[in-house]
């Protein structure tokens, strides 16, 4: 079954203002993607460095039941 009128030239016409808008909603999210990824790797940490691995500058490590921490000076209790 086809379309009964089928005037390419004036569907095109038509169709022109929500194909502009879905061309530029696509830019628009490809370019969040990309801010997104160079965001990821600016912030990222090194390999293998947890949280608890990272260092406080001014902080005394502290012994806990899974290794020495970097925290406040609170020592731990049994």
């Amino acid at each position: 079954m086809s379309a009964p009128q089928t005037n390419i030239e004036k569907q095109e016409r038509r169709h022109r203002p929500a194909l502009g808008g879905m061309t530029i909603a696509a830019g628009f999210a490809a370019l969040l993607f990309v801010g997104w990824i160079l965001w990821v790797f600016a912030v990222g940490n090194t390999p293998g460095e947890s949280e608890a691995e990272r260092v406080v500058p001014g902080a005394e490590a502290v012994e806990t039941l899974d290794g020495p921490v970097a925290g406040e000076g609170a020592a731990v209790t049994e």
